[in-house]
């Protein structure tokens, strides 16, 4: 059974190879929410998530009972970056198994570490049955990603350092996908502050361990669809669960639409890039999932920071539309010269700056003497988008907007 022990000997494993990444206070979370917020930063680890805390120890481990030969792992990226960093510092081969949707800039990453990447399936479990096969005829060590007891210790020791920054936290909010994290997690705090609470927080896009929390038994899922990659599991683990059961006092689940307003809100006001996973636990802060007492001492873990840029500027430009700071329009003119003109100077005249223009006078769908165009715009909120409307329609113009 894994215990404070086992967490203990991981740390003293990893330390000098894993960064203690900083705990940070978090001001405006702080007053937006009534608690006291310390935001731990795992997106600021060496691979760029928690995950080379458990996979770094469980190689390690190997190493020091003589097993020399390869490994493999399953992994959407950041277990497969632990384990290929951890393969290389050690100086064994490594192949890993991603998902077929994996995010190049994960898969890159594992390759730079030196890994040999095989890309299969369409979603981790998929992935991970086919690694489990490829270990066997290679004779590889596999090396889960969450339910082995030296992977859990790994994680466990995030609690540790937490824990020696601020000792009197009322509450941990943790990431949940296979359930390694907070099972290390809370197994450490359960040992060394057995008052604080746990709290862990899922994407309801992945639901299998929350549905199994509820129902106090393991239950598996046909499919998860969600952006938050790094916790996107199918299938519960029982040997998680055990200890989710035992040691979790609370689990929450996030929507896709508050997964990436946590992460702009932690980029534009904390300075702070994280992925989907990394954001669960900031989303449920700040949706009020989180029923503690006023003024509670919380920590969040910031399990990861490797998003695809392609994904993060679709959050991006989403969540200038949905905070009303930017504007999409489709406009029918009169083409005819000084139409144009007149449109745009009416955005003029009312400060919106017009950051893309279109214009399209031969559709099908357009009256002879009609011209289509499209404009998307920068805007100052909800009251400056109402005065665009109402001066477009002043002007005579007939218009429509594109969400």
């Amino acid at each position: 059974m894994l215990d404070l022990n086992k967490i203990k000997k991981a740390y003293e494993r990893v330390l000098g190879v894993v960064h203690r990444t900083p705990f940070a206070y978090a001001p405006i979370l702080s007053q937006m929410s009534g608690y006291e917020v310390y935001l731990k930063k795992e997106n600021l680890q060496r691979t760029g998530a928690f995950k080379l805390r458990g996979a770094f120890n469980k190689v390690a481990s190997l190493i020091e009972n003589g097993q020399t030969g390869g490994v493999v792992a399953a992994s959407a990226g950041n277990h497969a970056q632990g384990v290929a960093f951890a393969a290389k510092h050690f100086n064994i081969e490594a192949t890993i198994v991603m998902p077929e949707s994996t995010p190049l800039t994960k898969i890159q990453g594992v390759k730079e570490f030196g890994a040999t990447v095989i890309l299969h399936g369409s979603n981790y479990d998929e992935a991970y049955a086919y690694a489990v096969t490829f270990g066997k005829e290679h004779n590889y060590t596999f090396v889960h990603p969450f339910t082995d007891e030296e992977v859990m210790a790994g994680q466990g020791t995030v609690t540790l350092e937490m824990f020696e920054e601020v000792d009197d936290l009322d509450a941990l909010v943790v990431p949940v996908g296979g359930g390694g994290l907070i099972a290390g997690m809370s197994v450490a705090s359960r040992a060394l502050k057995p008052a604080c609470k746990i709290i862990g927080v899922s994407s309801a896009g992945a639901p299998a361990m929350k549905k199994s929390y509820d129902a106090k038994n393991a239950i598996d899922t046909t499919s998860v669809r969600t952006i938050a990659d790094g916790i996107a599991v199918r299938d519960t683990s029982p040997v998680t669960l055990d200890y989710i059961l035992n040691n979790v006092d609370a689990f929450e689940t996030v929507c896709e639409d508050e997964i990436a307003s946590a992460i702009l809100f932690l980029l534009e006001r904390q300075k702070v890039l994280v992925e989907g996973a990394g954001a669960v636990g900031v989303a449920a802060l700040l949706h009020n999932k989180l029923d503690l007492p006023k003024g509670s001492k919380v920590g969040i873990v910031l399990s990861g920071g490797n998003i695809d840029v392609t994904m993060l500027s679709l959050i991006i430009e989403k969540g200038l539309m949905k905070s009303a700071r930017k504007m999409k329009l489709q406009v029918i003119l009169v083409d005819k010269p000084g139409a144009l003109q007149d449109f745009t100077g009416i955005l003029t005249d009312i400060g919106a700056n017009i950051v893309q223009i279109g214009y399209d006078r031969t559709s099908t769908d357009l009256e002879f003497g009609d011209a289509h165009v499209s404009v998307a715009l920068e805007t100052k909120g909800v009251e400056h988008q109402e005065l665009i409307r109402q001066k477009l329609t002043e002007g005579g113009f007939s218009f429509k907007e594109a969400h």
